[in-house]
C-alpha cells in the first residue's frame, strides 16, 4: 500500500521552496546592484580624477601662453601674425597626457562695448559697426539693436533698436542687460539675429570689458573694411598685404597705404598693438576631452592676467 503525504504538508514545502528561491535571487539580485554600484563609483571617481588632471594640464598651457604674451611685450609694442604668440602649439604628449593650443588676437576684430561709451550710444562706433554688417552682407539695423542691448536707457533707438517693451513679449519673456555684453553669445539674444546671421558675425567681434582700438596688423577683411567709407574688399586685402613680414610698424605707415591716398583726416581708434588675447587649449588625458578658453589682458609692463576662463564653448 502507498503512503500518502498530507495535502498540507506538500503545500509547506512548495511555499518553503518558493521563499528560498526567492530570498536566493533577491540576494543575487541586490549583490549585482551592489557590485555594479561600485563599479559605476569607481568608474565616477576616475572620470573626476582623470577631469581634474586634464585641467591642470590646461592650465600648463595657459602659463605657457602667458609666459609666450609676457615675453611677447618685453620684445616690444607691435603685434603682428608672424610673431611667435601666434604659433599654433601642436599637440604633443606630456606625461600621459596630449596638449594643444593656440592664442587669438582679439583686438583684431571689432568690440561690441565699444557701441557705448559713459552709457550713451558712439555714434562713431556705430557707423563702424553698421559698415562691418554692411561688408557682411547682415542687416544693419543689427547695429542699433545691439547698442540699446547694452546702452543704459529704456528708450529704443529708432528705427530698429529694442528695449524691454520688445523682449518682454516674447517666450520666455526677459529684459536687456542695460551694461556690457560678457560672451559675444548674447547676441542670439538681440533682435533681428538669427543663427545664420551669428555664424557669419561672430569671427569678426568680441565683447571685451574695456573700450579697445582695432589692431590694423591683425585685424580681418571684413573689420578692416568697416574703418571708414569707401573701402573695398580689394582695400582691405591690399592693407593685410602691406602689413609683410613685420606688419605696420606705426599708423602712419598704415595711413600711407595706397586705399587711403584719397582719404582726408585720421582714422580713430586704431592701433598696431593688442592688449587682449584667447588661448583655445584642448587637453586628452585618459578618458577625458577638455576645452578650455583663457582671456588675457597684458599692460603696458608686460603683466599678463587671466580675465576669465571657460570650458566647452567661448
Amino acid at each position: 500500500m502507498k503512503t500518502r503525504i498530507p495535502h498540507k504538508r506538500c503545500r509547506s514545502q512548495g511555499a518553503a521552496l518558493i521563499t528560498a528561491l526567492l530570498v536566493t535571487a533577491i540576494a543575487t539580485v541586490t549583490a549585482v546592484a551592489l557590485a555594479s554600484r561600485q563599479q559605476l563609483d569607481i568608474r565616477r571617481t576616475e572620470n573626476m580624477l582623470e577631469r581634474d588632471q586634464a585641467y591642470l594640464f590646461g592650465l600648463g598651457v595657459e602659463e605657457w601662453a602667458r609666459q609666450v604674451l609676457a615675453q611677447d611685450r618685453r620684445n616690444g609694442g607691435i603685434d603682428h601674425p608672424g610673431e611667435d604668440w601666434a604659433t599654433v602649439l601642436p599637440p604633443i604628449a606630456v606625461e600621459g597626457a596630449v596638449v594643444s593650443g593656440a592664442i587669438e588676437d582679439l583686438q583684431g576684430r571689432f568690440n561690441l562695448n565699444n557701441l557705448v561709451r559713459n552709457g550713451r550710444t558712439s555714434n562713431r562706433d556705430l557707423q563702424r559697426f553698421q559698415r562691418l554688417l554692411r561688408a557682411l552682407g547682415l542687416d544693419e539695423g543689427l547695429a542699433r539693436a545691439v547698442a540699446d542691448w547694452i546702452d543704459e536707457d529704456e528708450e529704443p533707438a529708432f528705427p530698429d533698436g529694442a528695449e524691454d517693451n520688445e523682449y518682454l513679449l516674447r517666450e520666455p519673456p526677459y529684459r536687456t542687460p542695460n551694461g556690457p555684453i560678457a560672451s559675444v553669445s548674447e547676441l542670439l539674444r538681440v533682435q533681428g539675429m538669427d543663427q545664420a546671421s551669428f555664424a557669419t558675425l561672430r569671427p569678426h567681434v568680441t565683447a571685451l570689458p574695456v573700450p579697445t582700438p582695432v589692431n590694423v596688423n591683425t585685424a580681418t577683411v571684413p573689420v578692416l573694411m568697416s574703418l571708414a567709407d569707401g573701402l573695398t574688399q580689394a582695400d582691405a586685402e591690399q592693407l593685410i598685404e602691406g602689413r609683410g613680414d613685420g606688419g605696420y610698424q606705426n599708423i602712419d605707415e598704415f595711413m600711407n597705404q595706397p586705399p587711403f591716398r584719397d582719404m582726408s583726416g585720421q582714422i580713430d581708434d586704431i592701433s598696431v598693438g593688442s592688449d587682449h588675447f584667447l588661448l583655445s587649449a584642448e587637453v586628452s588625458f585618459g578618458r577625458s576631452r577638455l576645452r578650455l578658453f583663457s582671456l588675457f589682458a597684458r599692460d603696458a609692463d608686460a603683466r599678463v592676467r587671466v580675465a576669465a576662463r571657460a570650458r566647452g564653448i567661448w
